[in-house]
């Protein structure tokens, strides 16, 4: 189907644009909000396990994070190796991610105001489908 990517895209930046602004309340941005939706849906996490969930370098991360810590949304745990970063929410990011999930899916029921159901939901499945189908390509590349 050509001119698939170039719809994506187009929707891609207006849409950071408007979760930036939605999370600009709280002194984040969308690529502080990822590390925050990670820690609070796959509990305390290192830097690494991050990292390789987004597919971003460990540096980014950890910049990321120091960002976040300074914000008191996350604090360094003990972990099993004293050299392995383990981050978790504070209280104060626990209350941050309440707010911000409800104003986000909130966002996410305008801006799919008027389409079927059946249509969201063939949306919500093809996109993940779509993502493995570039990893396995980017695996391919790399063998």
């Amino acid at each position: 189907m050509q001119g698939f990517f170039q719809r994506y895209l187009s929707l891609y930046r207006p849409l950071i644009t408007t979760l930036n602004e939605l999370l600009s309340s709280h002194q984040l941005s969308y690529s502080l909000w990822q590390v925050i939706f990670y820690i609070k849906n796959n509990g305390p996490s290192t830097l690494v396990d991050i990292s390789t969930y987004y597919q971003v370098e460990k540096p980014t991360i950890t910049r990321r994070v120091h960002r976040l810590e300074e914000l008191q949304i996350v604090k360094q745990i003990p972990g099993k190796d004293r050299r392995e970063k383990v981050i978790q929410l504070t209280e104060s990011g626990e209350e941050i991610y309440k707010d911000m999930r409800k104003r986000i899916t909130d966002l996410e029921y305008r801006v799919m105001d008027g389409i079927a159901e059946e249509e969201q939901a063939v949306t919500f499945q093809t996109l993940p489908k779509i993502k493995d189908n570039l990893v396995k390509q980017e695996g391919r590349k790399s063998e």
